[in-house]
């Protein structure tokens, strides 16, 4: 990192266009999955929610040879939804690309592991608390990954992420990761024309998640504490990181890719101003964040689940001679005209797909092409940051909170364990207060 201008132009050349994640390195480097394209790739299914039903479907349909053989789950019922869904959503290629029978599906705290030894590639598609052990477990059985973001919820699963990293850097085995921004056509014609210095140096930029919020499920009378906040885990940071980190991170990382950096420090505001019932868990509603970078830019990221408010879901980029407009894949100068527009009607992909497609085809030839894990995992203590700059109301800086070893996670993973926070005799759980909630003080 750092603010050598022309380093990360270089860099962005030499390899951002690359899909955001491709190695700079020769192509046909030997990997563990070394078979030809007639062989079948096994893959299994890791967190069997929405995500993950979707991301399972489309590595099905990104090579001839894919076939899932295996599914995990905590809950069975979640487990057998998504296995109906998915043999509804292949139809007639279900009988050739599904083969998981009643003795590959597993579910449990430990079901991850029996699942991951029936197969080659891995979907991690869990909530994120869980990220960093199943990253870990899949790279210590020498398994190419897909796996969503965000990658953790503390910083303590964070370093595990990175040093997983580096082991499966030096596996030269493949991870890509669902920040699939950096696999979007007009966001990589956006970055060519930035790298050929169409905007100049960016200086600034305002990143925007404002939506109505996500669903809710209510308790119901035979659950115990654990089963609930798993069941309803967006509303735990343990388990989600609050939506800065679980949705908001998307918007977070277009800069940070950009820069080829991250930020030094956060410091912001936010709290619970609609969502103030027992069922939205201890997670904020609304979060501001002014994100500074070493060379004095500066990122201003806003996020909120208010229903009947401003919708916005975007990233507009500031530079020295121009704007980028993300969301309308536009380029304008200081004056406000249109110097570059990308032609999403016909030009246009499925990133979702695209970055399944580009993984797998790697795999099917022996390639090794993909290492998404570290940025990814900086993104991803950029938005944690944001969030222990909001609850606090203190400066917070990114490496000292890396540093700082902080865990969030329960002592242990099973459904006797107690949660790392509880409600108390009204049902209320109890949630940072700015000015009163410090962290990392000597």
């Amino acid at each position: 990192m750092g603010d050598n201008k022309v380093n990360r132009r270089k860099f962005v050349k030499s390899s951002a266009l690359m899909a955001g994640g491709v190695m700079a390195m020769p192509m046909g480097a030997s990997a563990f999955y070394s078979g030809t394209a007639e062989e079948e790739i096994r893959v299994a299914l890791i967190g069997c929610g929405g995500r993950g039903t979707g991301a399972a479907a489309q590595a099905m349909k990104a090579h001839p040879k894919v076939k899932l053989v295996a599914m995990a789950d905590a809950f069975m019922d979640r487990l057998e939804n998504s296995y109906k869904n998915l043999k509804e959503a292949m139809g007639e290629e279900a009988d050739t690309k599904m083969e998981v029978p009643d003795s590959r599906k597993y579910a449990g705290f430990d079901a991850y592991k029996k699942a991951m030894q029936q197969a080659d590639v891995v979907i991690l598609t869990t909530p994120p608390g869980f990220r960093p052990i199943h990253f870990k477990e899949a790279i210590a059985q020498d398994k190419h990954v897909f796996m969503e973001k965000p990658v953790a919820t503390d910083p303590a699963g964070i370093q595990s992420v990175i040093d997983t990293a580096q082991e499966a850097k030096s596996k030269k085995l493949n991870v890509v990761v669902g920040l699939q921004r950096r696999y979007q056509n007009s966001y990589l014609e956006l970055m060519k024309r930035y790298q050929d210095g169409m905007v100049g140096d960016l200086t600034s930029a305002q990143v925007f998640w404002n939506s109505r919020g996500v669903w809710v499920r209510p308790r119901k009378a035979n659950m115990n504490e654990m089963e609930y906040q798993m069941r309803n885990w967006y509303y735990f940071n343990w388990l989600c990181g609050d939506h800065i980190v679980e949705q908001h991170i998307h918007n977070i990382d277009v800069f940070n890719w950009f820069k080829d950096d991250f930020p030094k420090t956060a410091q912001g505001m936010g709290g619970r101003t609609v969502r103030v019932g027992k069922e939205y868990g201890e997670i904020f509603d609304h979060h501001f964040v002014e994100y500074t970078f070493g060379d004095g830019s500066i990122m201003n990221a806003q996020c909120r689940h208010q229903p009947g408010t401003y919708g916005r879901v975007d990233e507009v980029l500031t530079g020295t001679k121009g704007r980028i407009y993300c969301n309308q894949a536009r380029i304008e100068d200081l004056d406000g005209n249109t110097v570059f527009q990308f032609d999403r009607g016909e030009k246009e992909n499925n990133p979702y797909q695209t970055e399944h497609d580009l993984l797998f085809d790697a795999i099917s030839k022996g390639e090794y092409k993909f290492a998404n894990a570290e940025y990814a995992a900086h993104t991803t203590l950029t938005a944690i940051v944001g969030r222990l700059a909001t609850y606090s109301g203190q400066v917070i800086d990114q490496n000292v909170a890396l540093n700082s070893g902080m865990s969030i996670q329960p002592e242990e993973y099973s459904w006797e364990a107690t949660p790392p926070v509880l409600p108390g005799d009204d049902g209320l759980y109890p949630c940072a207060v700015p000015g009163e909630t410090e962290y990392f003080k000597s």
